[in-house]
């Protein structure tokens, strides 16, 4: 098993042998019973004090991965821990798996190392940044933006958007309304896309004209934890021919909300809320986004895609 420490790194010396012992064992470079080097030739090797290397021995042996016998020294266990592992332990573990791969080849280490920082060098961004400052609206557009979208998607408010660290690996969109203050905000250099949002979702105006006017006076529900979307819900069926008294409007971050939905033929809400309705009940989804915004950032999905594979 090869080591190296590095003194200088932010990482803690335990720590950095810790990950490393875990590694060779995660990618079968230390197999079961092979035994660990004492903790007096750590130290001796990388001229620490031999209660670092100690402290992280015991470290592996309370996470399963090692353990003493008594007068012979450290070994990997037969068997390795139960429990999941981490997203970081995945992660290594694939490293791992790539490096002893590559020795098997033949390839050095230097070239080894040096595709990877090729790789890295055309990553493309990985992730969704929903730049939107209500809380209720941005969790909403960001569901339809996970329900069509192979990137995920996260959120932040346009007083965050101008943080290097959270722009990292993102491609920033925005409501029409908020794009001015944006862009004043974001880094110069940086491309912010303007989502396209519909008016009335197809689907809900289709419903509602099959359901009118021979159906005008039942009880109708409206839901959802946006006031605004409250207000438009409400605004929308009573110009379509329904009388304010037949609408049950619910506002979804009270207690209680789902009392009478039960008895409406019909609830109008935002795509997180048709997830909390009460069993039973028919939703009427009012989408944000429509196919033309989902087929404009499927594009540039794709254009991502296949414009940063290296050579």
């Amino acid at each position: 098993m090869r080591l190296w420490l590095n003194k200088s790194a932010e990482v803690s010396l335990r720590e950095q042998l810790i990950t490393q012992i875990v590694l060779a064992i995660l990618s079968r470079e230390m197999l079961p019973g092979a035994r660990l080097p004492s903790t007096r030739d750590l130290a001796r090797r990388f001229q620490i004090h031999s209660n670092t290397a100690s402290a992280a021995y015991r470290e592996l042996e309370s996470q399963g991965w090692v353990e003493f016998r008594h007068g012979s020294g450290v070994f990997v266990r037969s068997a390795r821990p139960t429990t999941a592992l981490t997203p970081e332990l995945a992660i290594d573990q694939l490293i791992g798996e790539l490096s002893a791969r590559a020795r098997k080849l033949g390839a050095p280490e230097t070239l080894l190392r040096a595709r990877l920082r090729r790789w890295l060098s055309f990553e493309p961004p990985a992730r969704w940044l929903l730049i939107e400052p209500d809380p209720e609206l941005c969790r909403i557009v960001m569901l339809e933006m996970e329900q069509e979208l192979a990137l995920p998607v996260t959120g932040c408010t346009p007083e965050e958007c101008n943080d290097q660290v959270r722009l990292a690996g993102a491609t920033p969109v925005v409501l029409p309304s908020k794009a001015v203050r944006v862009r004043q905000i974001l880094p110069a250099g940086v491309e912010l896309t303007v989502l396209k949002v519909q008016p009335v979702s197809p689907e809900l105006q289709s419903h509602l004209q099959r359901y009118l006017p021979e159906h005008g006076k039942d009880l109708i529900g409206i839901a959802s934890r946006w006031s605004e979307f409250q207000r438009i819900a409400r605004t929308m069926l009573i110009a379509a021919g329904l009388a304010p008294e037949s609408l049950l409007v619910c506002d979804a971050t009270r207690p209680g909300w789902k009392r009478g939905l039960e008895a409406a033929s019909g609830v109008v809400c935002d795509a997180v809320t048709a997830g909390e309705l009460p069993a039973g009940c028919f939703p009427l989804v009012f989408r944000l986004l429509g196919p033309d915004s989902f087929a404009h950032l499927r594009g540039i999905e794709a254009a991502l895609s296949s414009s940063t594979q290296p050579a």
